[in-house]
Order: C-alpha cells, then sequence, then structure tokens
C-alpha cells in the first residue's frame, strides 16, 4: 500500500434519461477534483433508472454504445482521476441486461468491471415489490481493481447483505471496499453504502436539485442517500445527509495496515461444521 489520498463520494438523484445524468454526475466530480479528490465514485444506476422494463430495455445499449461511459472516460482524462461509475444498465441478451459498476484509470482506460450479483428481489410490508432478476442477470464473479493506494474490491448495493462477499475480497486482498448504493428506504439501517442516490426535494427538476428522491423520478420509489467513507474501525469520516452533493475524506492505506495487524481476523477462519440440532428434553412422566 502507498500513500495517502482523499477519496469522494458523489451524491444525486437519478432519472429517467443518460444525458441529465451524465451532466448531474459530471458537474459533480469536477467539484469534488476541485476539492482534491484522487478517486471519486458515483452511485449505483447512475447511467439511468426508467421503471418501466419496456422503455428500460429499449433504451440500454451495450459498452460500445453507451453515451454514460464515453462520458466518464472523458472526464477521467479531463480531470485526472480516478472514477469509479457506480454502475449503468449495459444490455447483455435480448431481454437482459447487466447492472455494471465501471473503474476509469486517469488516462480514461477502463481498469475494471464489475456485474452486480446479488439481485433485490423483495416484497415490503407496504405491498411494494421488486424483481431485479427480471430485468438484470446476476454477475458470476467477485473483482479486484489495482489502485496506486492499493487493491480495491468492488460491490453494488444489494450485494452488502451478504458478508461472505467482502469476507471473500479481504481474503483476496482488498484493502477497500466499494458499495455504490440506489439503497431503498426500507433497508437504510444496513446502509453502508460510499456513495448513494440522494433524497432531495425542490419544486423543479434540476441537475443539481431533482424534485424526487433518488434512484425514483418516476414511479415512487423511495431511496435513502447517506453516502458514507467509512475507516478500518467503523468510524465514519463523512457522511453526505439526504442531499445531492458529494463528500471526500483523507484515506491512509497505513491505518489499515494497522488495524490488521491489531486484530488479524483475517487469519483466524475455521472450518465451521453442520449445526446440530438440539433436541428438547423430554417431559418428566
Amino acid at each position: 500500500m502507498s500513500a495517502k489520498f482523499t477519496a469522494a463520494c458523489v451524491q444525486m438523484t437519478s432519472g429517467r434519461e443518460f444525458a441529465p445524468n451524465i451532466k448531474a454526475a459530471s458537474d459533480l466530480i469536477r467539484r469534488a477534483r476541485d476539492a482534491g479528490a484522487d478517486f471519486i465514485m458515483t452511485p449505483e444506476i447512475t447511467g439511468m433508472f426508467e421503471p418501466k422494463r419496456d422503455l428500460h430495455l429499449a433504451k440500454a445499449t451495450d459498452e460500445a454504445a453507451n453515451p454514460v461511459i464515453a462520458a466518464f472516460r472523458d472526464l477521467a482524462r479531463e480531470t485526472g482521476a480516478w472514477l469509479l461509475l457506480g454502475s449503468t444498465p449495459i444490455r447483455i441478451e435480448a431481454e437482459r441486461l447487466a447492472n455494471r459498476s465501471f473503474l476509469m484509470a486517469p488516462d480514461g482506460a477502463i481498469a475494471a468491471r464489475y456485474d452486480k450479483i446479488h439481485m433485490f428481489d423483495v416484497d415490503l410490508k407496504n405491498g411494494e415489490s421488486y424483481r431485479e432478476s427480471a430485468l438484470y442477470r446476476p454477475g458470476e464473479a467477485s473483482v479486484l481493481a489495482t489502485l496506486p493506494w492499493g487493491t480495491l474490491g468492488m460491490t453494488i448495493c444489494y450485494d452488502l447483505r451478504f458478508p461472505y462477499l467482502y469476507r471473500t475480497l479481504a481474503q483476496a486482498g482488498a484493502d477497500f471496499l466499494s458499495i455504490s448504493g440506489g439503497l431503498h428506504r426500507a433497508y437504510r439501517q444496513g446502509a453502508l453504502a460510499c456513495a448513494a442516490n440522494a433524497r432531495v426535494r425542490s419544486r423543479m427538476p434540476a441537475s443539481s436539485s431533482p424534485r424526487r428522491n433518488g434512484a425514483s423520478m418516476a414511479e415512487g420509489r423511495k431511496t435513502f442517500g447517506h453516502s458514507l467513507i467509512v475507516d478500518p474501525w467503523g468510524e465514519i469520516l463523512a457522511d453526505a445527509g439526504e442531499g445531492v452533493g458529494f463528500i471526500t475524506a483523507e484515506i491512509d492505506p497505513a491505518k489499515i495496515a494497522e488495524a490488521r495487524r491489531m486484530v488479524p481476523a483475517l487469519r483466524h477462519d475455521r472450518a465451521v461444521p453442520a449445526p446440530q440440532t438440539m433436541q428438547a428434553p423430554l417431559a418428566a412422566e
């Protein structure tokens, strides 16, 4: 691991069309870079959130034609920063997409790709149901990416509910973990998202002050915001609240190494046998 660096999390509200989302993200990324950020990440579904399946499929493109990827590659070259596009829909089959995250190097090259593994298929108490797997194909591999300051493990939103993924990434050498989120408000208590779609209020939609809460510009889905940057001891270094904007924090890789020396939990794994089923004692006759 190398010297200290500054990380930034962009918090925005994704809408139904690519162009306004690109503008909103680009403006915030430039501001974060001007504030000294070396590594800047954006939320899940930065590219486009279209709640209607047929329109979502119609708007989605493959990588080569995706305008968000092209814009982020140009932006990386312009700013000289490492950019993590939280995710954008990518067409991989006629009727199926990938929820794919991209890491762009400062020269504009795509340094890593990650397809969201865990699909948000839930039925909530208020009657809301979501079936991410009906539109998206789950990813099949975890991903590590090499940064100048260490190794990054890339994840997306609902992945957060599956600790074994993060254990796997850490055991494979991850120094940092990214969790780009469009987290539903029902799951806010588990939100350790490094960049999330924001909940903001305004009368008119605009690139920096959208009218609806994150990732829900059309059909009323409510997401949470509260992007976080968290240190190895669980201390919150920065919290973006619920509005559009960005947060930054200095990251010291030496503190990661120090924490792992003090609590070497990655060396303490043991094979866990199947649980025993204990029988209740028989009642006395």
